[in-house]
């Protein structure tokens, strides 16, 4: 399935003395999402100091916002299409850096989950409409390749500069001031934007079906959260309940779809090996990463008692080696294959959180640094070919919807990663054996744990802490070999499914 354009129009576009300039600006939108997931990993410590979330809350603060974008991916990119990309990308990234504020004042735990979650509403226009945006913009595979590579390389670059300007920022100002870095890049986007950006739209896209918009908000969130419930507490009536109402929501949302005669995402693309392949790997991929991405935050500053800032610097291998492949990713697939690529990428991101496995509480640094690199490379060539894959294999008519279920995929893996993978180390957490009397808000969180051992006299406190780390630390080598499973399961998948995949 590929675009059909008219020679000369081609060349026009291709031509288009503006495209490098637009694609400067759609990559600010990629750094003000990636900058804000990456910052929300190192504020948790002192998220949970100030709110006092339950274990269950801070699960649901680091969650909500994946669980909301990825119900309505789908719905906000095949509304991009309709309305223009150009239009709701401009005004998700005006409510995206409003609601930002939001979130830097909340006062609750409850507040904060609040404010993720509208987070989530205006992420969603984000993202598709970047991609969809590439799309129309670079015709030429080879131009395209290259843009792609560039859009995944800022989004890692955002990981790396959210950790180290996040953990500035905390070392001088309060935990609400990371959010609130989002307001400049989103300014800068929004009026360079107005001016740069072209509109494209489907011509004949049909009406927005808000019925499939409830079916797809419902189904997803239904799933992800009794998936989550049910890492957490077991399988309970209501838990299974919620479940069911979720799959029978996507189940009507597939079969509106191939009813409708325009339907908010066409279920044919499915049909595509290659399609389907590269939708598969990047949700599997980021289910397998997500839940030590969340907690390795924790464990710099919590385990190893190193500051915000220096935790940020020793995230930075992972981000510095994702944009040197994104940017490599294209040219590399054409010359190897892109089931090679994305096969051999996928094994060495298991490889290298295999060797995690083997962290306490005193591991140098060389160990944590090659891991985190090895993961970085290894996940820069395998998101930027399966993206490529993904835009590639659609009419860009249709950009905007296909890009959609490209981010729902990294979204709900990213959900389903932390709600399973970090269930693990919290429920092996809790199950840390303390000193005598240890309160009930040590065993919620690692971060309860610090606070309450800070008023306890000298050998109780250092008890507790010595505990509640080990135990910690023993979650994370479960949460670290289960995505090693899962990333090494889905490499030898993609070497069958992508098999004959050009770009």
């Amino acid at each position: 399935m590929t675009s059909t354009l008219q020679p000369a129009r081609a060349a026009e576009v291709e031509q288009r003395p503006g495209r490098w300039l637009a694609l400067s600006v759609l990559v600010l939108a990629v750094l003000l999402v990636a900058v804000d997931a990456t910052v929300l990993g190192l504020a948790t410590p002192f998220i949970s100091e100030d709110l006092r979330p339950s274990g269950t809350q801070l699960l649901w603060i680091g969650d909500v916002y994946s669980f909301v974008i990825a119900g309505l991916l789908v719905s906000m990119g095949s509304l991009g299409d309709r309305i223009g990309r150009k239009r709701i990308l401009l005004g998700g990234a005006t409510a995206f850096g409003a609601v930002s504020v939001l979130n830097a004042y909340a006062a609750t735990p409850d507040m904060m989950i609040l404010a993720r979650a509208l987070l989530g509403v205006a992420g969603a226009t984000l993202m598709p409409a970047t991609l969809a945006l590439i799309r129309n913009l670079f015709h030429d595979p080879r131009e395209r390749s290259l843009a792609v590579g560039i859009w995944g390389a800022t989004a890692s670059g955002g990981t790396a500069v959210g950790p180290i300007v996040g953990g500035l920022l905390l070392e001088h100002f309060w935990w609400g001031s990371v959010f609130l870095i989002n307001l400049p890049v989103m300014a800068v986007l929004v009026l360079v934007g107005i001016k740069t950006l072209p509109e494209s739209r489907n011509p004949d896209p049909g009406p927005w079906d808000l019925a499939s918009v409830v079916l797809s908000l419902v189904g997803v969130i239904g799933v992800v959260y009794a998936v989550k419930e049910a890492a957490a507490r077991g399988f309970t009536w209501p838990v299974l309940a919620t479940g069911l109402l979720g799959a029978a929501a996507l189940y009507g949302f597939v079969r509106r779809q191939l009813t409708l005669p325009k339907p908010l995402l066409d279920m044919r693309l499915f049909r595509s090996r290659g399609f389907s392949g590269a939708v598969l790997a990047d949700l599997l991929t980021v289910l397998g990463m997500s839940g030590l991405v969340f907690f390795l935050s924790q464990y710099l500053q919590l385990v190893q008692g190193r500051r915000p800032f220096e935790a940020g610097l020793f995230e930075l291998p992972a981000a510095v080696g994702a944009v040197a492949a994104g940017l490599l990713a294209g040219r590399a697939a054409r010359r190897f294959s892109v089931r090679t690529v994305v096969s051999g990428s996928l094994a060495a991101i298991g490889l290298g959180l295999a060797a995690l496995t083997t962290l306490s509480g005193t591991t140098g640094y060389p160990l944590l640094g090659t891991s985190l690199l090895v993961v970085g490379v290894g996940a820069g060539f395998s998101f930027t070919v399966t993206a490529d894959v993904i835009l590639s294999s659609v009419p860009k008519e249709q950009a905007g919807a296909a890009s959609a279920v490209s981010e729902t995929a990294y979204e709900l893996g990213a959900a389903l990663g932390i709600a399973l993978l970090g269930s693990i180390v919290t429920g092996v957490y809790r199950g840390f054996t303390g000193p005598e009397g240890t309160p009930s808000a040590a065993r919620e969180s690692l971060g309860g744990a610090v606070e309450v051992a800070a008023g306890l006299p000298a050998r109780t406190s250092e008890a507790l802490l010595h505990a509640a780390r080990e135990s910690f630390v023993h979650g994370l080598h479960l949460a670290s070999g289960a995505g090693a499973a899962v990333l090494l399961a889905t490499a030898l998948a993609a070497w069958f499914l992508l098999k004959g995949q050009k770009l």
